[in-house]
């Protein structure tokens, strides 16, 4: 598998350097941009901390939908005993869920 992966990528690499066009160094081509934009100020931000709760509730409510739809789509098929480890899924999302909530609710986020 390695051997084939070096056979497969020598060629790219000998490739894209061949056609590759060649120009100078240019001072403004290490420049940082972001969109086109020449930066200015620091580039270290402070992170808004109110905005971590929604995205833990994000990420839970995501995570609860794929595993449900997972679940959901094969529960003919499954045998009755597969709902018990389901339900103890959905009461650890839920209490994630409602810790996430209880964090906003006691600092006033919302």
């Amino acid at each position: 598998m390695f051997g084939f992966a070096v056979l497969a990528l020598a060629p790219a690499l000998v490739i894209s350097r061949m056609i590759s066009p060649r120009t100078k160094s240019n001072p403004v081509k290490f420049l940082p941009m972001e969109c086109g934009q020449v930066p200015s100020g620091a580039g270290r931000t402070h992170f808004m901390m109110q905005y971590y709760a929604y995205i833990l509730m994000f990420v839970i409510f995501d995570v609860m939908a794929i595993f449900l739809y997972a679940w959901g789509s094969t529960l003919l098929d499954l045998p009755k005993t597969a709902t018990l480890p389901i339900l103890a899924f959905l009461a650890i999302m839920f209490a994630a869920m409602a810790f996430a909530l209880y964090q906003t609710k006691r600092k006033n986020i919302w």
